[in-house]
């Protein structure tokens, strides 16, 4: 029998019964975690620190607000833009803005933003659910807070993403402006056969889809059926080794945080998503791709592939890092970034002695 009308399915109606009676299906077990007698190194960690940064509100242009947080000076010579994933928020890159902060000081102004349907940022209708449109908001960001001068791009997962897809809507941003791109734990394309979509391949998943498009009404029964099986799977995935319960705890109260219906529009976006056309555009540019060899979300096959069609890329390969890999790793990850913006920078300095030297 057809997996939606096993969910429920009666005259394009999904109801609540068949998608509770599938919520149980494919569900990933989650590792365990906080066992007895295991350190809790981040018990004290103040992972609201970003609460205090000064803020503004963007709108994109559908008009959706997108929440911005911005650390440094103002007119800071260089703007770094942090680009969170899928199913999490600004946050995500908690450590790196600590970090980094002391590293760089007022040499960088650190910007960092909730996508859309994500943390405080405003939620839209399911045909802006695409990460189309994710480029689209994230050059309504540049527009908005850092509308002249050199920038570097980061992102993660579908953060990354967007990256490229704004390179593929505007690439003489990227041959003018930017002068970097970090591109973590993410994809140019093919995540349709691997990684997070082979493991979200549910009937309930299929059912809870149709629902949001066909019988809004019903959707509010049906989110506890979908979040039954979208949540362990996305919990399974975030890290690779054991980590502190404070960490596990901030991550799922992200995801947890998270709308059900964003988490499910998103999905067909992120299978069919391919910005291999963007490749070309950043193939110049000082490049980071990173990834954990754990990772059940992006395999990091796909890194390795997006890494050789890149010219000035440093690839890293993070022994038994999960998905989240900036939080599991994150002296790693912003070591990482750190040593990206330096070579970017030094191609800056170059490229403009050539000019003035011409």
């Amino acid at each position: 029998m057809n997996p939606l009308k096993r969910a429920g399915l009666a005259g394009g109606a999904v109801t609540a019964a068949g998608l509770g009676a599938l919520a149980g299906v494919s569900v990933a077990r989650r590792p365990a975690r906080g066992r007895r007698g295991f350190r809790d190194r981040y018990a004290r960690e103040d992972f609201g620190m970003m609460e205090a940064d000064r803020g503004c509100v963007v709108a994109a242009d559908d008009g959706t607000p997108l929440a911005v947080r911005e650390v440094g000076p103002a007119d800071a010579p260089v703007t770094v833009v942090f680009v969170h994933g899928y199913c999490l928020r600004m946050e995500s890159w908690h450590f790196q803005r600590r970090q980094l902060e002391r590293r760089w000081g007022a040499a960088v102004r650190m910007v960092f933003y909730d996508q859309r349907g994500h943390g405080r940022s405003g939620t839209s209708s399911v045909a802006s659910c695409t990460i189309g449109q994710l480029g689209r908001d994230l050059d309504a960001v540049l527009r908005a807070v850092a509308p002249d001068g050199p920038v570097l791009l980061v992102g993660h997962s579908m953060g990354g993403m967007t990256i490229l897809a704004l390179a593929r809507q505007r690439p003489e941003l990227f041959d003018e402006r930017v002068i970097g791109v970090g591109l973590i734990s993410t994809a140019a394309a093919g995540l349709n056969k691997t990684g997070l979509s082979r493991n979200l391949r549910n009937p309930v998943i299929d059912a809870f889809r149709l629902a949001v498009r066909t019988s809004p009404g019903l959707v509010q029964f049906g989110r506890g059926a979908a979040r039954a099986v979208i949540s362990p799977i996305m919990r399974a995935a975030s890290y690779g080794t054991d980590v502190s319960p404070s960490l596990v705890r901030f991550s799922e109260g992200m995801l947890n945080d998270t709308s059900v219906t964003t988490i499910v529009n998103f999905l067909e976006s992120l299978e069919l998503h391919d910005e291999s056309e963007a490749l070309p555009v950043v193939a110049t540019l000082p490049a980071l791709v990173l990834c954990g060899d754990a990772d059940m979300v992006i395999p990091f096959a796909q890194s390795e592939a997006m890494a050789a069609a890149l010219l000035d890329c440093e690839l890293v390969r993070v022994a038994s890092a999960g998905h989240l890999v900036q939080l599991e790793f994150p002296m790693r990850v912003t070591d990482a970034i750190d040593r990206l913006f330096v070579r970017a920078m030094r191609q800056q300095d170059q490229t403009e002695r050539s000019v003035v030297g011409g």
